[in-house]
């Protein structure tokens, strides 16, 4: 008894402690691989057949709508259908607004400067509104990183496909990922009631709370937005939305200490995950190998992400970049660079955005 009051007492003397005990824990399996399956197979079909059909300008808008098949995953069938196609609708919305988005700057004669700033400005509201959504939907994973990522990656191609076509591939592919959610219900040993979710009744307190949460979003992303495209202008490196990915990540969680444990998490993870991309990068794949890691990385990510997020962003760094790639080629060396400096500040800004409340708090007693 005395050895657990001294260890309790400096748990809460020190608070790193706490942190990192559970950095590098990892929680037990839970049947992750059959949503992990469910994911793999919903980004390589769709991707290895733009492969063979040589339009791999359509690739990134098909990446981004089989995000649909990560909600619900561990849910009966007509719930998991349900939160599917509300979230799938979603980001096809995100993905559309993208698509104008891209067109917008030189539409209206702006410069290259301008519109990186144009980007950071509507990134920062698809943040704070997609939260906003996704809370008040009940949807799961929580907040709107993903969102973030797919309108800033999509309205950050600078040669657009043509908008009908972009948008057939997201929905089709969307469609695929619904499918794929209920196919297992072919099976008798996986079939589960089809029941859709309970009606969604909102309180006052959820509406604020979904309010407040999207003001947090807005605040991070808005300025680790700034700061990365402020830096990037000064010191010539790009992808400043990758910093606004990076400083939501920390908003998730229940407690404190779990928040500033995934910002830290995101930066220890991306560096392995840029390790492993340097050693994919070095074997030099062809367009079929490339989706195949691809789909490899999304089963790696999914396999981990509700366990441990270290393992899962060894997984998400390379598949988020290897993505890119296949769209929009440029240096590897650039964008394991790019990567890093923006993680580190949009964790940072993510952290400090988490602690504040607290300290204001503590500055008020």
């Amino acid at each position: 008894m005395a050895l657990l009051a001294s260890g309790l007492q400096s748990e809460r003397q020190f608070p790193h402690v706490k942190i990192l005990a559970g950095m590098f824990s990892i929680a037990p399996a839970n049947k992750d691989h059959h949503p992990a399956i469910r994911c793999a197979v919903g980004i390589f079909v769709p991707l290895i057949t733009l492969v063979v059909l040589g339009r791999l300008d359509l690739a990134i808008f098909a990446s981004f709508g089989a995000f649909a098949g990560i909600y619900g995953r561990g849910e009966p069938h007509g719930t998991r259908f349900v939160l599917q196609l509300r979230a799938g609708l979603l980001m096809l919305l995100v993905i559309l607004l993208a698509t104008l988005t891209a067109r917008l700057g030189p539409a209206i004669g702006l410069d290259q400067m301008a519109i990186a700033w144009l980007l950071v400005l509507t990134t920062t509201l698809v943040a704070g509104a997609c939260s906003v959504a996704i809370s008040l939907l009940r949807l799961r994973p929580a907040g709107s990183l993903f969102h973030i990522f797919a309108f800033a990656a999509i309205a950050s191609v600078p040669h657009q496909p043509p908008a009908w076509q972009a948008m057939l591939v997201a929905v089709l592919t969307t469609i695929l990922s619904l499918v794929i959610g209920f196919s297992s219900r072919v099976l008798p040993s996986h079939r589960t009631p089809w029941v859709p979710p309970a009606r969604i009744r909102r309180t006052a307190d959820e509406r604020r709370a979904a309010w407040l949460e999207g003001l947090g979003y807005l605040v991070a992303a808005g300025l680790a937005g700034s700061l990365a495209t402020l830096a990037g202008q000064r010191l010539g490196f790009g992808h400043a939305y990758w910093a606004m990915v990076a400083a939501v990540v920390p908003l998730v969680g229940h407690s404190t200490v779990h928040r500033v444990r995934r910002g830290v998490q995101r930066i220890i993870g991306t560096v392995l995950g840029l390790a492993l991309l340097a050693a994919i990068l070095l074997i030099g794949l062809t367009p079929w190998q490339t989706v195949l890691v691809i789909a490899l990385c999304q089963f790696g990510a999914e396999l981990f992400i509700a366990r441990q997020y270290v393992l899962a962003q060894l997984f998400v760094t390379p598949l988020a970049l290897i993505s890119t790639l296949l769209v929009v080629p440029s240096s590897p060396t650039i964008l394991l660079r790019d990567r890093i400096i923006e993680t580190v500040i949009g964790a940072a800004v993510g952290v400090a955005v988490v602690l504040a409340p607290a300290l204001w708090r503590r500055q008020r007693v």
